[in-house]
């Protein structure tokens, strides 16, 4: 009820309140802060002081060394890459995504002692279906990974687990749950 008479307050005259406020003249804009424009120069003016000589230019420039290497040495292997110089083993895949859903670029091969998404989600995924056969040891072997990284890997990362909650009333409908 009290909202229907702020209502009415509210809205009393509108279209007058509306009318004068358009009416009004638009308010004056801020005057500019005054700038010292930078003496005009000629074109032949310009092309002298660019010809110049800076004497402590020059000195700097020649106090400059620099060195640089071929890139093409670096790529003559491809199976093997120079990172921060000590070169990395580098393994084929062992399973990959058939099409490239975000655009990335087709990975032939991966550093050892690392995976690629699609391989650790295989690896989870065969682990955790048949861990008698998929243990951490033939894994880590399989994926040339290290022992320790892959225990934990399996202990710590768990991709996609069901947990059915059972009702609490026996009349209510209830997911059976089935493992292959």
């Amino acid at each position: 009820m009290g909202a229907r008479i702020t209502r009415v307050f509210r809205n009393f005259n509108l279209e007058n309140r509306v009318q004068r406020e358009i009416s009004k003249g638009k308010p004056n804009v801020a005057p500019r802060h005054a700038v010292q424009l930078p003496p005009t120069v000629s074109a032949s003016e310009v092309e002298e002081l660019v010809k110049q000589k800076n004497d402590p230019l020059l000195s700097h420039l020649r106090n400059v060394y620099v060195e640089s290497t071929d890139p093409v040495a670096a790529e003559a292997e491809p199976s093997k890459r120079v990172a921060v110089g000590k070169e990395v083993e580098r393994r084929p895949l062992r399973f990959s995504v058939p099409a490239s859903p975000l655009g990335l670029v087709d990975l032939t091969d991966v550093p050892k002692g690392k995976l690629t998404i699609a391989e650790a989600l295989k690896a989870l995924g065969s682990h955790q279906h048949r861990p008698q056969q998929w243990t951490p040891e033939k894994i880590a072997q399989e994926y040339s990974l290290d022992l320790k990284d892959t225990k934990a890997l399996l202990e710590f990362f768990i991709p996609f687990q069901v947990e059915v909650i059972p009702p609490k009333t026996t009349t209510a409908k209830q997911i059976k749950a089935s493992y292959d």
